[in-house]
């Protein structure tokens, strides 16, 4: 427990930026999946679009310090090559 008041803030301070910061992660957590959803219908109009919504999601996840720079880019690649790879005929082995 807190005994000084600088310390009793920084614990308030901490669970109201807590509470922000879950909102924004669920957000773009919504916003992948909706990406997902429609990869997994195989629509790729909609996997499309919802890419191009998701991006900056998760753009702005980084600048606010909910998400790392390269974690952010990382599913941006992986979603994009998925969504690509609606388009392209499958690969002769």
């Amino acid at each position: 427990m807190a005994h000084h008041r600088s310390a009793e803030k920084r614990i308030r301070q901490t669970a109201k930026r807590t509470a922000v910061n879950r909102g924004r992660v669920a957000r773009i957590r919504t916003f992948v999946r909706k990406v997902e959803d429609a990869l997994a219908k195989g629509d790729q109009e909609a996997a499309r679009a919802a890419l191009r919504a998701a991006e900056p999601e998760l753009k702005r996840g980084v600048s606010k310090g909910v998400l790392h720079l390269n974690t952010a880019s990382r599913k941006v690649s992986r979603l994009t090559r998925r969504v690509n790879a609606l388009s392209a005929p499958p690969a002769a082995h």
